[in-house]
């Protein structure tokens, strides 16, 4: 196990992340058997859309967003600070992204997205390391801080233009997409036979090669690219550091401030990319309101996954696909859930008795039993169930991951240069 007294080796190798971990082979499994759950779930109630092509990729552009925002709380909690602010950094780039992207070109918008997340991420970073202010009162007022900039700079910026309001920008052009040619093809042939398991892992599989933005396979390789640069180089082992023990950190010789302040910067210019995405990928336009919370369940992700890229991943890919149900085929989708959930709800039960948590076991099954009643007695589900599915989901996950978090110890906690001596 490598700890903070390894900073002063000359010859730093970073460990992996310690502790009760799934393994590939396991999650590869879990995995599976979900998908088998979904497939019987579809040939009971003939929801096809949950797992078609068109609905697997709608989940895909919709993760990406809250995955980036994700990725960028774990960036900062990781060096030790809360970054509540991530919905009003995405706010920023949203607006400088489709600022810049109707002006000279969506990849220049990218950029300046970034960089106008970036911007808040520094304002927090001053706000909550020099000045040593409660991390969430900061987050908070960056994210009324951004949207009340954005709402001033709006029509100075796009009335005028062609397109543009005082809510919306101009349209931008697209970044383009890539189809994998034949292989797209045959997945969804294969997923329209509504084959038990095979189709849906077709769905799957196809979903992630067909229409897919240049800039979310940008996103997906931040994924692994965090997970190497913050567990496997001197540099992450130094700002992870920094969100366990700082004392101890700064008695070896790390720089904790700059390590805090480079996190949150980075944590910022994540979301900032995030909210590019919105306004150039998701919507070729700015549109006031159009992050609707993703930063929040950005957050929510990140702490489901447990301060871990691959968890946060998953996490993400939960979210964008519940909330792809509202998109996509809303009710009839979100009865069906009904039934996969109920039938989860059953087998929690049954794994909680095998633990010998039988309170916790029977409550579980009693939900589950309600839930499968509900089904039961309805044909569809009222629309505001549907809209706030994604939201739900969020806190249920969240509720049933809770007492398997492992939080940086010092993460949140106020820091002065010093202090240990």
């Amino acid at each position: 196990m490598t700890t903070v007294t390894d900073l002063n080796q000359p010859k730093l190798q970073p460990a992996a992340p310690t502790g009760r971990r799934m393994s590939v082979q396991v999650l590869l499994l879990v995995i599976a058997g979900a998908l088998a759950l979904t497939s019987i779930v579809r040939i009971i109630t003939g929801a096809d859309g949950i797992t078609n092509v068109s609905q697997m990729s709608t989940a895909l552009q919709l993760a990406v967003p809250i995955g980036l925002a994700g990725l960028g709380g774990l960036w900062a909690e990781r060096a030790g600070v809360v970054n509540i602010g991530l919905e009003g950094m995405m706010i920023l780039g949203t607006w400088f992204g489709a600022w810049a992207g109707f002006q000279w070109g969506p990849w220049t918008g990218v950029l300046v997205g970034i960089l106008g997340g970036a911007i808040g991420g520094l304002l927090h970073a001053i706000v909550t390391v020099s000045f040593n202010v409660n991390h969430i009162v900061s987050g908070v007022a960056i994210n009324i801080l951004a949207l009340g900039a954005t709402r001033y700079l709006a029509p100075l910026a796009f009335e005028g233009h062609t397109g543009g309001s005082a809510k919306q920008s101009p349209p931008v052009d697209s970044l383009g997409n890539f189809t994998v040619p034949g292989l797209s093809d045959g997945l969804r042939d294969l997923n329209e036979k509504g084959w038990f398991f095979v189709s849906d892992v077709a769905g799957l599989l196809g979903g992630l090669i067909t229409n897919v933005s240049w800039l979310t396979l940008l996103a997906v390789a931040l994924i692994p690219g965090t997970w190497w640069v913050l567990w496997r180089t001197a540099f992450g082992l130094r700002l992870r550091s920094c969100g366990e023990n700082p004392v101890a950190a700064e008695s070896l010789g790390v720089n904790v401030y700059k390590y805090k302040y480079i996190a949150v910067i980075i944590s910022g210019g994540l979301a900032g990319l995030g909210g590019a995405f919105l306004s150039i990928v998701a919507n070729p336009f700015y549109l006031e309101g159009q992050v609707s919370g993703r930063g929040y369940i950005g957050l929510a992700a990140m702490i489901f996954g447990n301060w871990m890229p691959g968890g946060l991943a998953i996490g993400a890919g939960l979210f964008g696909y519940t909330d792809s149900l509202n998109l996509r085929g809303g009710s009839e989708n979100v009865h069906a859930l009904l039934l996969l959930g109920a039938l989860l709800l059953i087998i929690g039960s049954i794994w909680l008795a095998f633990r010998k948590k039988y309170t916790s076991s029977v409550i579980t099954l009693l939900i589950g039993g309600l839930v499968l009643a509900w089904y039961l007695g309805t044909n569809e589900v009222p629309n505001q169930v549907v809209s706030a599915t994604p939201y739900v989901i969020t806190l249920i996950v969240l509720a049933l991951s809770a007492q398997r978090l492992r939080m940086p110890k010092a993460d949140g906690m106020p820091y002065r240069k010093g202090q240990g001596k």
